[in-house]
């Protein structure tokens, strides 16, 4: 199972002394913060992508393409990468270039974002947000997958004889995660295609997690990618740590009570009771963080929010260092014993899809004539179709 980091990239005034820092000591502080991650042995650092304040994290290409330069072991990926608002193309691009860069060490998550305005800012309609991601993926794909594309849909310019480039790595493109919070369409995407599927529950109680990720389990199921146990699935999750409890909860509740993000809304006693937020002792983030798997089954991939509401970096990297030292240790053991042998532990690596790609003779998921191979219809017609029906779906599942 793969534990690791994940940033939101807030510039946020630390309570304690008054300091706000500005962007370029924001923006360097996630890289020492990424590159401790690597040197303690985590295994994933993930950053989100904004174009607003308070946010600084606008190029995420930029920030891991640096990281894969500096850092040895740790895969980078990104919390979201906005689908609906950067055109394919340049996805298709940017992150070849990256996967190439980082040899392979790494992979990206596609998400509709969560602030209202970037669609405008983009030149997008946010009422088309579910149709964008749909065929701003299905067009993404086959960027990936063809060599040559011929393509014309409804929200970009059409490709004549247009081939993306550099071509993915070893001729496989990047593994893909869909994130989705509230959305059973984009669920039913990230199963349509087989890929992974994370649910960033920071915010929400575990009942609705269950839900969503129950929901895009079957539909795994259903398209024929494998067992619903098999589905790849990650999630989100957050925490502050000391050895004392009652320090723990002393030392975070002024970032818990003033930070925009939380502040003036639900206590911090009711926001742990009701969100994955943990505050305590090591032991009790693993306890909290035991259960997961009751509600959603074996999971590949635990994501951690610890950079954020103006914490200090020197407290987010004794935050790592406790998570990498006392809390994977354990949580990897209870999860990996429990785990049976047919249900993948980690997310597929770029090697392993490399000798899946030879193994089958021909890259997964590839497209032929831009059908997709188990339909013989254009993907995104499929997908797009399968989306229509999702949210009657997910409203049998509480959705």
């Amino acid at each position: 199972m793969q534990f690791g980091i994940f940033s939101v990239s807030d510039v946020t005034t630390d309570p304690t002394t008054g300091h706000t820092p500005n962007d370029t000591e924001r923006v360097r502080a996630m890289m020492t913060i990424a590159q401790h991650a690597d040197q303690a042995g985590l295994e994933v650092f993930a950053t989100g992508e904004h174009h607003n304040p308070p946010f600084v994290a606008s190029s995420p290409t930029t920030m891991l393409g640096y990281l894969a330069g500096t850092t040895k072991n740790i895969t980078l990926s990104t919390a979201t990468t906005l689908i609906t608002t950067n055109d394919p193309v340049k996805i298709a691009e940017d992150y070849a270039m990256l996967q190439v860069l980082a040899d392979g060490r790494m992979d990206l998550m596609m998400g509709r974002g969560n602030t209202g305005p970037v669609y405008p800012w983009f030149g997008q309609d946010i009422r088309q947000g579910v149709n964008l991601a749909i065929e701003n993926y299905a067009l993404l794909r086959r960027l990936w997958t063809e060599d040559v594309v011929d393509w014309d849909g409804k929200f970009r310019t059409p490709l004549q004889g247009f081939t993306a480039t550099p071509r993915p790595l070893d001729g496989v493109p990047p593994f893909v995660w869909h994130g989705s919070i509230r959305t059973p369409e984009i669920a039913e995407q990230a199963a349509f295609y087989g890929d992974g599927f994370l649910h960033n529950n920071i915010f929400w109680p575990i009942d609705h997690t269950k839900k969503m990720v129950s929901f895009y389990r079957k539909r795994f199921e259903h398209y024929g990618h494998g067992k619903a146990d098999q589905a790849i699935v990650g999630l989100g999750g957050q925490f502050f740590a000391r050895k004392n409890s009652q320090d723990a909860w002393n030392e975070f509740r002024p970032y818990f009570d003033n930070a925009p993000v939380y502040g003036h809304g639900p206590s911090m006693e009711d926001f742990t009771r009701e969100t994955p937020l943990t505050v305590g002792s090591p032991q009790q983030i693993i306890d909290r963080y035991a259960t997961m798997r009751e509600h959603v089954g074996d999971y590949q991939r635990q994501l951690f929010l610890i950079d954020h509401a103006g914490l200090p970096v020197k407290t987010v990297l004794e935050q790592i260092d406790i998570l990498a030292e006392e809390i994977v240790p354990a949580l990897r053991e209870i999860n990996e014993a429990a785990r049976p042998a047919h249900v993948p532990s980690n997310p597929p690596s770029h090697a392993d899809r490399v000798a899946q790609v030879a193994e089958a003779g021909k890259s997964q998921g590839q497209h032929v004539a831009g059908q997709d191979h188990w339909t013989g219809r254009r993907a995104e017609d499929d997908v797009a179709t399968a989306a229509a029906g999702a949210a009657q779906r997910g409203a049998a599942f509480g959705l």
